[in-house]
């Protein structure tokens, strides 16, 4: 493909996203090139360096795109007139089945973020909120209707969170990937289980 400049202001950047994260989905984080993405978008190496500085900035957006993706597909499973319990369940599901289906764009979405990363505009799913603040939101709902007691309330969603990532590294990359559906099914039933009586005794 002969390298072209047609871009207009802003769209270079988007385009170039747009193609690392499918290099992600290819091949995680390791595979987001700045040369590749130029190539897959059709411009000159150069003109990179207009908007990412160098290939950590771009693998810094496309995380952000990734967490994005993740909370669409947390939103997805989860509704808001759910009770509460089955909602942190719900977005558990949906935070396990992204990993599952997107293996390379989920490691790529946590390869540069830092904590503050992760509540960020660019991060947001459909519905406006990033996958830690659903977390947030509902861990809220669970202190208020006396589910959970206030005194597990503070920075609960560090238990969930990490409970419900190790899970997923461990069905994606580790010595859990190979179990079938229903063995990830009662895998994931069985940690939330778990994370209720760790919440709610």
């Amino acid at each position: 493909m002969a390298p072209r400049d047609t871009y207009r202001h802003g769209n270079l950047r988007h385009a170039l996203i747009a193609a690392g994260v499918e290099l992600a989905r290819e091949g995680g984080p390791d595979a987001v090139v700045l040369r590749e993405a130029t190539r897959r978008v059709g411009v000159a190496p150069n003109a990179a360096y207009r908007h990412f500085a160098d290939r950590r900035a771009l693998l810094a957006a496309v995380s952000q795109a990734g967490l994005a993706e993740l909370a669409r597909t947390m939103e997805r499973e989860s509704t808001t007139s759910s009770p509460p319990r089955a909602r942190l369940r719900a977005l558990a599901r949906g935070y396990l089945a992204f990993a599952l289906v997107e293996p390379g764009l989920f490691r790529a979405a946590f390869a540069t973020t830092g904590m503050a990363d992760t509540d960020t505009e660019e991060a947001t799913g459909a519905e406006g909120r990033t996958a830690y603040r659903l977390l947030t939101e509902v861990l809220d709902d669970l202190a208020a209707s006396g589910v959970l007691p206030c005194e597990h309330r503070p920075d609960a969603e560090y238990f969930v969170w990490s409970t419900v990532h190790g899970m997923a590294v461990l069905l994606t990359t580790g010595p859990l990937r190979g179990l079938t559906r229903s063995q990830v099914e009662e895998a994931e039933r069985r940690v939330m289980d778990a994370v209720e009586r760790g919440l709610c005794p």
